[in-house]
């Protein structure tokens, strides 16, 4: 088999990756692997915890396909035996509810009919960690937890703070970078993805790998992506993330959202642009840099047609004020009205469009609350609101409620 050139090979696996471990030692396996025709084998490994697959999870997703493409061995680790402990990276507690073998099966389809929006399934390997891990006699599992001291596990970043912060480590959970590590072992991995927080599982595999007489992995890690705060990493349980299965007009609406300092994160992480363009997009205008983001990832999942149009949607219904297409409504009893209508704070309530009268309150004191397809400012709080079936009542530019009175 043919590859590219080594310099052409480390050019596509650099972009976007904050450290290579042992960076000296990957030219050296590209080309070995080249000039004996053997792919070398890169593994991902996947904790099917939740059916989500979000644009945090594609990052090491898209270069494990450009390993593909530059004609390496793509292995996809479904951990459902690591599922049911726990990744501990990056986390100050334990994880408070345990799946069941059930659950974690039921996910794992989920992922992997999503992870082959990005990966070739076609030509990857995918195996179940359970299917070695579940084989293993308890004399098996003290003789691998017998190659790792507890000073070692309590290097990880995540375990040192926690015993700083006296905050409980429980024991199953040191038993995860193990697995983790011994996974590399059992399908030869000559590289593993991930992000930078995995540093400790990585380094672990090479000393197991090392202590099998097998050649020892090197660490691709990628940053963290962060999530629509721009600060904290994108994550479902901060549900701060944009899901690859969402609809279109949702994972724009999100784009448009994301603070102008991540931008240039995005664009190495999650698309090909050519890092000179990039530099041209980000010293345009925001608006218009977000836009071609949002139409660029979502064609991956989408299609271009459909990045097309969530894109020309966002300008009619948000950036332009048009009228959404898909505006909700909300049913009131007239019983409830004060003659014709209802105090303006109690209505915006009552639609689901604040949480509390408080909320209200602030939004009219704001500015920020209107009724009409012509956007009538509400002025007091206590002003009341003639009602009729189809009045419109909005909340700053995107929450809006249409309103349908019954008897």
């Amino acid at each position: 088999m043919s590859f590219p050139e080594v310099s052409q090979q480390l050019e596509v696996i650099r972009r976007g990756v904050e450290k290579i471990v042992p960076e000296a030692e990957l030219a050296d396996r590209l080309k070995k692997s080249r000039e004996t025709g053997t792919p070398l084998r890169v593994k991902y490994g996947i904790d099917p915890t939740g059916i989500d697959v979000h644009l945090g999870h594609t990052v090491p997703l898209r270069k494990l396909r450009q390993f593909q493409d530059l004609g390496h061995q793509a292995v996809i680790i479904i951990g459902n035996a690591t599922a049911m402990v726990g990744d501990p990276s990056g986390r100050d507690h334990a994880r408070a509810k345990r799946l069941s073998a059930e659950d974690v099966e039921a996910n794992a389809r989920d992922y992997l009919t999503q992870v082959g929006k990005v990966v070739d399934l076609s030509k990857a390997e995918v195996h179940r960690n359970g299917d070695w891990f579940g084989k293993m006699s308890f004399a098996d599992i003290l003789n691998l937890c017998g190659k790792v001291t507890v000073a070692q596990l309590l290097t990880r970043d995540d375990f040192a703070k926690r015993m700083a912060a006296s905050s409980p480590i429980f024991l199953h959970e040191c038993l995860y970078p193990i697995m983790q590590a011994w996974d590399s072992v059992m399908i030869r991995s000559d590289i593993e993805l991930g992000g930078t927080e995995q540093l400790y599982s990585f380094m672990l595999a090479r000393d197991l790998q090392r202590d099998a007489g097998l050649p020892e992995q090197i660490g691709v890690m990628s940053p963290i992506l962060v999530g629509l705060d721009g600060v904290r990493r994108m994550g479902k349980s901060l549900g701060n993330y944009i899901g690859i299965h969402e609809p279109a007009y949702e994972m724009m609406k999100k784009f448009m959202q994301l603070p102008d300092a991540c931008m240039r994160m995005f664009y190495e992480l999650l698309t090909q642009v050519p890092l000179p363009e990039i530099e041209t997009l980000l010293a345009g205008h925001p608006k218009e840099c977000k836009l071609t983001l949002g139409r660029l990832v979502i064609a991956q999942y989408h299609g271009e047609a459909a990045a097309e149009e969530a894109a020309a949607r966002w300008q009619r219904e948000i950036s332009d004020g048009a009228l959404p297409a898909d505006i909700p409504t909300a049913t009131l009893s007239r019983s409830t009205l004060q003659g014709d209508g209802m105090l303006a704070a109690h209505l915006l309530k009552s639609l689901g469009l604040c949480s509390s009268t408080s909320e209200a309150r602030r939004a009219i004191q704001q500015g920020g609350a209107f009724t009409g397809e012509e956007k009538t400012p509400l002025t007091a709080h206590d002003q009341v609101v003639p009602l009729s079936t189809g009045l419109l009542v909005w909340v700053g530019k995107k929450r809006v409620k249409r309103i349908e009175l019954v008897d």
